[in-house]
């Protein structure tokens, strides 16, 4: 059992020392960005994260006005 655990270990640290040599070595080497936002086939079929998703309706939604109703239903309290 520990054998299997420590050469588990082993793999695993020989997997992220060689991620990290690979990095050093290319040419402005960074991790790949795997963020949807990052994906250039994802926007052009315009499809973004939920995020952005939610950022752009909520502030679609800030350009509708305010409805005013009659002051017999109006109420003080913010909630329905």
């Amino acid at each position: 059992m520990w054998q299997v655990l420590l050469l588990s270990i082993a793999l695993m640290a020989m997997v992220f020392v060689l991620m990290g040599i690979n990095i050093l070595i290319k040419k402005n080497g960074k991790f790949p960005n795997t963020h949807i936002g990052g994906n250039k086939a994802m926007a052009e079929r315009g499809i973004q994260c939920a995020t952005t998703q939610d950022k752009l309706a909520r502030k679609e939604a800030l350009k509708f006005k305010n409805l005013r109703l009659d002051k017999e239903y109006e109420s003080s309290t913010t909630s329905c």
